[in-house]
């Protein structure tokens, strides 16, 4: 496998000085031909999304394949715009001459994909490094086996292993490619594991983009729409069973509303995934991706109720279908496991605060979370917390959302990542800004030329202009 990985990089190194030249007619014509070998195989997606993750045909289609279809409609609308040089202002030093902002491509790129999104989180940045100009090699999740067979089936029938090429396979297979000396690496996944990348790509100095997550927290005040606010969070919390990377997780409430919004969310979770019997619905309620995160998660709760911690409503698993029942905790102390590590799962903490001070300091004393959901009608409350606080983005009465808006880039700060992506942020992070100038026939960098002996007055002058 090293042999293959080390002569499809070599090739891909010789052939990135021919894409970098490609026109903006055949960056469009690829990405339409990605779109349509992507439609032709929708069938085998969404089995391969119910085989990894029980996820329906309809959630599939939204959180999937939708996505993908408008991250690439959007590019193909946008692309002539982004690839355009930008004109820039000047100064004294250049003050009669063109200066531009050329995008020009990074040249090999590495995209490695989790498991949670398997489709969309590998297709998304891909479109990206297309519209860029680059050779790109994907490494799946090997957790989602099915769908990262399928991707490699996808791209294998639309690219030359030259310009893009998928290798499937473990840790092993990343630390093969993590060796190579990549112009630009682009990472999904834990924090844990983009130390590692980050390191990796330091060794080679490769540019990096990690989109990584953490715990994304919801502050709710007392005059929010607690039953709107319920529904939403029962949503964002639940949809792919809490395996989201800005699922909300974990809520701080204003304790005077904490019954209210318990019961209310109960009652959104019950419409959502339950059935008419009270039985969950496994047409709209996936599963767990394996064993491991299954154990991962029971020991969660089982720890936090040793912690002191009060499962309130649900807590039960099925761990032959790889099911746990969406959970409520309260009394949650911040030093219990639960706290200390994103959940990933459908186990939410409730904690309370008598003062929104205590909710933001609560926050600020964690690492800046990937997403921070705040619900109040109260603007003073919204604008004091977005100044208060750091997030890598933030949704106003409701969550998950800004994911969707390509207009606006998408990615964490810190422990929760680095870099943006999506539409045009997305093209400029496999892009390179490269200052371009274009001196005129009047040169006036030659007044500050040697000899200097008689340049007193002119050094005089520019401190006054400076």
């Amino acid at each position: 496998m090293q042999e293959d990985i080390n002569s499809v990089f070599k090739a891909q190194q010789k052939n990135k000085f021919e894409l970098r030249k490609t026109s903006v007619e055949i960056r469009i014509k690829k990405l339409k031909i990605l779109k349509q070998a992507i439609e032709s195989f929708e069938e085998e997606i969404y089995q391969a999304l119910q085989t990894d993750l029980r996820k329906s045909e309809f959630e599939t289609a939204v959180t999937e394949l939708f996505f993908t279809y408008a991250e690439i409609d959007y590019a193909i609308k946008e692309l002539r715009g982004w690839m355009k040089p930008k004109s820039v202002g000047g100064t004294m030093s250049n003050f009669f001459s063109d200066n531009k902002i050329y995008y020009e491509p990074k040249g090999v790129c590495l995209i490695i994909a989790p498991w949670n999104y398997p489709f969309q989180l590998i297709m998304s940045p891909l479109i990206s490094a297309i519209a860029a100009g680059n050779c790109v090699i994907l490494k799946p999740s090997e957790i989602s086996g099915a769908t990262g067979s399928l991707i490699n089936k996808i791209i294998s029938k639309v690219f030359d292993t030259n310009e893009i090429a998928c290798f499937n396979g473990g840790a092993k297979i990343s630390e093969i490619l993590l060796e190579l000396p990549f112009d630009h690496i682009f990472f999904t996944g834990s924090t844990r594991v983009g130390k590692s990348v980050m390191a990796a790509a330091a060794k080679n100095l490769a540019s990096v983009t990690l989109e990584l997550g953490g715990k994304s927290p919801v502050i709710i005040d007392a005059t929010a729409n607690l039953k709107k606010a319920a529904e939403k969070i029962a949503w964002g919390k639940l949809v792919n069973v809490g395996q989201t990377c800005i699922a909300p997780d974990y809520i701080l409430i204003d304790e005077k509303i904490e019954s209210q919004f318990i019961a209310y969310y109960k009652e959104a979770v019950l419409k959502m995934f339950f059935n008419s019997n009270k039985k969950i619905n496994k047409q709209s309620y996936g599963k767990i991706i394996n064993q491991k995160q299954f154990n991962r998660l029971t020991d969660l709760i089982k720890d936090s109720i040793a912690g002191g911690a009060n499962v309130i409503w649900g807590g039960e698993s099925d761990e032959k279908e790889l099911t746990i029942l969406p959970t409520i905790l309260r009394n949650v102390m911040p030093q219990n496991p639960i706290m200390q590590q994103e959940i990933f799962g459908p186990v939410l903490p409730i904690i309370t605060f008598k003062k929104i001070e205590n909710a933001i300091d609560f926050i600020n004393e964690r690492d800046k979370p990937l997403a921070l959901y705040v619900f109040s009608e109260n603007n003073g409350n919204k604008e004091y917390i977005i100044k208060a606080t750091s997030s890598g983005g933030t949704c106003i009465n409701d969550v998950l959302i800004h994911i969707g808006n390509p207009n606006l880039p998408f990615g964490g700060v810190n422990n929760s990542g680095v870099g943006s992506c999506h539409g045009y942020f997305g093209f400029k992070t496999f892009s390179h800004e490269r200052a371009v100038v274009f001196q005129s026939k009047i040169e006036l960098m030659k007044m500050i030329y040697p000899p200097y002996e008689k340049k007193n007055k002119l050094l005089k002058w520019l401190k006054k202009i400076m």
